[in-house]
């Protein structure tokens, strides 16, 4: 009881002096917690006679209630003084130029789509659009792809509960063109394609445009035609063309169609495994069960189809080694193609 005048001075000035909530905190622990200076006191009362419990308890407790408040003011000024700090730290000058001026831009894929799209247009070809939920028979029936394909598997197509699935690929949109449009009939159909693939080349969400034309008289020439226009004009410049023999149900005859690798100029690179080649797309003639599936007389009319993949092309155009880059999100990478 002697020198608690002089503990409550000293509990004071450390109050005082404390320039953050924890160190207030450890003071107030260090004299009124359960271990605490002035608690002991509180708790020695016991030992005292009772003639002086009364009086050195009232004592006491005036000293926790001047530590209490003393304790209160501070926290009062240091959370004020926390806020003062943070406004300031957090101030905005109206004054300086607003964030976020700079526009938006395309994606890459976006980008390639719609590059791909003005070519075909300026060739005569009109753009069409359908369902991406699609039925069996726009699918695959149409298309002259047999029940027992492995197209149809379920490790490669998202079915619905109902038998309808997410179409595999563009080819649905040009059945239902012919259907609704007949021939003569020039179109593209651009847009996302579902399967199940995942790695450093696949997407199970990736994009396709598949051309279609039908007429009289067409040939396998008037294909290689357009496809040696198209490769120049998107690539920006002449390159090779290599038709390899292939098989499609829908197409008769079928073909895959390189290019002479953009890389190296058909000198032969990793990318091309020096081949100096690079495969681009597939093509044909469209198959006489197709036409007939779609009410066309295959007697009178011929026409060949063909079909890429938009992240492939834009992977050859912008040289990106890995499909995921183009949907990661990441803003860095983007940027690149926004520039000027």
């Amino acid at each position: 009881m002697k020198d608690l005048e002089a503990l409550v001075g000293r509990t004071l000035d450390a109050i005082a002096a404390s320039t953050d909530r924890a160190a207030l905190e450890a003071v107030r622990v260090a004299a009124l917690g359960r271990k605490g200076t002035i608690t002991e006191l509180l708790k020695s009362l016991g030992a005292l006679p009772a003639t002086q419990r009364k009086a050195a308890g009232a004592t006491i407790n005036d000293a926790k209630r001047a530590v209490t408040a003393a304790l209160e003011t501070r926290r009062v000024e240091l959370e004020a003084a926390e806020l003062e700090s943070s406004l300031r730290s957090g101030a905005l000058d109206v004054t300086l130029p607003g964030r976020g001026q700079a526009g938006g831009g395309l994606h890459p894929v976006t980008r390639t789509r719609l590059r791909i799209e003005a070519i075909f247009r300026q060739a005569g070809f009109t753009v069409a659009a359908g369902p991406e939920v699609e039925d069996d028979f726009h699918n695959f029936g149409a298309l002259n792809i047999p029940p027992d394909h492995p197209a149809r598997a379920m490790h490669d197509t998202f079915y619905f509960g109902d038998g309808r699935l997410l179409r595999t690929h563009t080819s649905p949109v040009q059945i239902r063109a012919m259907q609704r449009q007949g021939v003569p009939i020039r179109v593209i159909a651009p847009g996302p394609v579902y399967r199940r693939d995942s790695d450093v080349t696949h997407s199970p969400m990736f994009h396709q445009v598949e051309g279609l034309v039908i007429d009289r008289d067409i040939s396998l020439a008037h294909l290689k035609g357009v496809l040696t226009g198209f490769v120049a004009q998107f690539f920006e410049r002449p390159r090779a063309l290599r038709f390899r023999a292939s098989y499609f149900p829908f197409t008769e005859p079928s073909a895959e169609v390189d290019i002479q690798c953009v890389l190296c100029d058909g000198a032969g690179c990793r990318v091309c495994k020096q081949s100096g080649w690079i495969e681009i797309l597939g093509c044909g003639m469209v198959h006489p069960n197709v036409l007939t599936a779609c009410g066309v007389d295959p007697e009178g009319w011929q026409g060949y189809a063909f079909g890429m993949g938009i992240e492939r092309a834009a992977m050859l155009r912008y040289a990106v080694n890995d499909l995921r880059l183009f949907f990661d999100n990441d803003l860095r990478f983007l940027a690149q193609f926004n520039r000027g």
